[in-house]
C-alpha cells in the first residue's frame, strides 16, 4: 500500500512539473512574441509640429519619408529647401511620400529663430508643400528621441544641416545623405522605396 501511494504521488509530482514546464515555456513565447510586435521604429515615435502640437509619427506609417534638418541661414538652404519642395510634387499623387522637416540650431547657429519665425521663413518664402515640425537637437545632449534612432539605427549621426534620411514604410532607415548630396540625387532611391509599398497589389504598381 505504501509503494502504491509514493508511485502515485511521484506521478502527480511528475505531471505538476511537466506542466509548469510548459507554461513558463508558453510565457516565455508570448512575452518574445509581444517584444517583437512592438519593436520601435521611427515611426513608432511623437514629435511636435512647428506650432507646438504633439504629432504621433504613426500617420505615416505605411509611407517612405525623407527626414532632414533644417536651417534658415546655411549655404545649402536654398537648394535644399526647392529640391525638397520639388520632390515634395513629384510624388505627391502616390499619397505614399512626405518630406519631413525638423528645424535644428547645433550647426553654426544657423537656426537662430523661434519656431513662429521658422514659420513664416518656410511657408512664406520657401513655400514648402511638406510638414514642418518644432525645433530640436538631432544629436548630443538632449536629442530628439526620434533622432536618437535614425542614428543609431543607421549608424550616421548627423555632421551638418541637412542630412538626409530615406525611412521606408515600416520605419526602417534605409538610405542617409550628407547635405552634399542633392534632393533631385536622390529621386532615384525614393522612387524604389515607394515602389516597395505596392508589392502587395500588383495593379497599384502598374498604375504607379
Amino acid at each position: 500500500m505504501i509503494k502504491k501511494e509514493s508511485a502515485m504521488d511521484w506521478k502527480r509530482t511528475t505531471w505538476a512539473c511537466s506542466t509548469k514546464c510548459l507554461f513558463v515555456l508558453l510565457l516565455c513565447s508570448l512575452v518574445s512574441q509581444c517584444n517583437c510586435d512592438n519593436e520601435e521604429d521611427f515611426y513608432s515615435y511623437t514629435v511636435k509640429d512647428i506650432h507646438g502640437n504633439k504629432v504621433s509619427l504613426e500617420a505615416y506609417r505605411g509611407k517612405v519619408s525623407l527626414v532632414a534638418n533644417v536651417a534658415s541661414e546655411c549655404g545649402y538652404t536654398d537648394n535644399h529647401y526647392s529640391g525638397m519642395v520639388l520632390l515634395q510634387q513629384t510624388f505627391a499623387h502616390t499619397g505614399r511620400f512626405n518630406v519631413l522637416a525638423f528645424p535644428c540650431n547645433q550647426f553654426g547657429e544657423q537656426e537662430p529663430g523661434s519656431d513662429e519665425e521658422i514659420y513664416h521663413f518656410a511657408h512664406d518664402k520657401r513655400k514648402i508643400n511638406f510638414p514642418l515640425f518644432a525645433k530640436v537637437n538631432v544629436r548630443d545632449r538632449d536629442v530628439d528621441p526620434a533622432w536618437l534612432y535614425l542614428s543609431r539605427t543607421s549608424e550616421e549621426v548627423p555632421k551638418w544641416n541637412f542630412y538626409k534620411y530615406l525611412v521606408n514604410h515600416n520605419g526602417h532607415v534605409i538610405n542617409v545623405w550628407g547635405p552634399q548630396v542633392d534632393p533631385e540625387d536622390v529621386r532615384e532611391d525614393i522612387h524604389r522605396a515607394i515602389l516597395e509599398t505596392y508589392n502587395h497589389d500588383q495593379n497599384n504598381r502598374d498604375e504607379f
